[in-house]
């Protein structure tokens, strides 16, 4: 692939850096924020889930403007959402401002999360799809461990005299500016741009994309072709031809989330602070192994994308959670809280491995890959959608649950192991097969199913 057909792709999942960037670095700057505003643990928390509202909201939003406007200009809009909200966090007053700060930038994260799948997916040839669109998964991981980075850097310098968790919060307005330099030069989806009778700029953009292969391009507007001539029915696609679709994004962005993805992103520090003792420092560094743990195996998860069937990888990454959970879980109620320490962040570097391998690039490649053209934008948004109402649950009760079970994190783990275990079946019986094939391949197949 070409240079400046990689930089396209690279660009085009910054947003999913901003995603990981924004989800991350509140870990370290919420315990800063709360003593500066003299905060109650509620209202610490509220800021922390605050911006899942926004994601809600940004993620059903953006779908059918999307289809109605084209992947492109929200991409940019987005981007406009995340140094509004960037900035306007570091220079929050107190809590009612922060709130309202962390909301902004929810739109902009659930906006980006529903968005780049779908168009990384427009934008990819089908042999290249998997590794191509797993960057948006990358580009999460290396902003939560950007993120983490930044914290520790930022940590107790107070430089030209304004505190450290503003920086923390402020550093997000770089990669926010290069997402919205970067949606400045970025082509809109040729897809998109077919599905709406402009069939000389798809045909453009196409060689542009495909310069090491431009045979593929004429066999690409044939396909959209195929589909530009089948009934089109808008949004009530969802209910007929695409309501599998629809079945299969809201399950695997459920399941995504209630495995316990991110009580460990979000949470990670406070389990081994409360549930083995550590201090605050010790908890950090931790989180950042774990970070770069995340990070390496979804690179990995990069270069093998295009070489495995998607449901092998999910169903392995399944049963690796669910074994890898059920023996914390099993450890942490037979040996003792010193004996069970070390084993538990081995287990749970294990548990990232199978959720990085698999579920977490997957399901994101899954929602753009698997709705009809005339209903991505929406569908992504469902999706999406689904992942944040997800995220609100696991993030809002974690802390209960590791509170009801006397801090011992086998109670919590114990769950995601049986969602972890469920997910296996889920994919088994309902998740299609889409590796290889061409999104207009995957949509005839859907509209066979009708």
């Amino acid at each position: 692939m070409r240079a400046n057909v990689f930089f396209i792709f690279i660009f085009g999942a910054l947003g999913g850096l901003l995603f990981g960037f924004d989800t991350g670095i509140i870990s370290g700057a919420s315990p800063l924020i709360e003593q500066n505003f003299q905060l109650s643990v509620e209202q610490t928390g509220f800021i922390t889930s605050s911006v899942l509202i926004g994601s809600t909201i940004g993620a059903f939003a953006v779908g059918p403007l999307s289809d109605r406007f084209g992947r492109k200009k929200l991409l940019i809009v987005s981007a406009i959402f995340f140094i509004a909200g960037s900035l306007l966090t570091a220079i929050a007053v107190g809590f009612v401002s922060m709130v309202f700060a962390r909301i902004v930038l929810g739109l902009a994260v659930g906006a980006a999360s529903a968005l780049t799948p779908a168009y990384l997916a427009e934008l990819a040839p089908a042999e290249h799809r998997g590794s191509l669109g797993t960057m948006f998964q990358l580009m999460i991981t290396a902003g939560i461990l950007l993120a983490y980075v930044s914290n520790l850097a930022f940590l107790n310098h107070n430089l030209l005299g304004v505190r450290d968790w503003r920086w923390m919060l402020a550093s997000a307005l770089i990669p926010a500016i290069l997402l919205f330099v970067g949606g400045l030069v970025l082509p809109e989806s040729p897809r998109y741009l077919f599905a709406r009778g402009d069939h000389e700029d798809a045909r453009k953009v196409l060689v542009r994309l495909r310069q090491d292969k431009p045979e593929d391009v004429d066999i690409e507007l044939k396909e959209m072709k195929e589909i530009e001539n089948q009934p089109k029915g808008g949004l009530k696609d969802l209910l007929t031809v695409a309501k599998p679709a629809v079945i299969v994004a809201v399950g695997i962005m459920f399941f995504q989330q209630l495995v316990g993805i991110n009580s460990v992103i979000y949470f990670l520090p406070q389990v081994f602070i409360k549930g083995f003792g550590f201090d605050p420092s010790q908890a950090i560094w931790i989180s950042i192994g774990i970070g770069i743990v995340n990070f390496v195996v979804t690179i990995l998860a990069t270069m093998i994308m295009d070489k495995f069937n998607r449901r092998v990888l999910l169903m392995f990454g399944s049963v690796v959670m669910t074994a890898a959970l059920g023996i914390l879980t099993i450890l942490n109620y037979t040996l003792s809280v010193q004996q069970a320490a070390i084993p538990t962040m081995l287990l749970i570097a294990t548990y990232i491995f199978g959720f990085a391998i698999s579920w977490g690039p997957i399901a994101w490649l899954l929602i753009g890959e698997i709705f009809p053209v005339s209903v991505r934008g929406v569908g992504s948004s469902i999706g999406s959608a689904a992942n944040w109402i997800g995220n609100f649950v696991v993030s809002q009760f974690f802390l209960v649950l590791l509170a009801v079970f006397n801090n011992n994190v086998g109670g919590p783990f114990g769950i995601f192991a049986i969602f972890s275990f469920l997910s296996f079946f889920f994919v088994k019986y309902l998740v299609p097969e889409t590796r290889g094939k061409s999104l207009e391949e995957i949509e005839m197949e859907l509209r066979k199913q009708k």
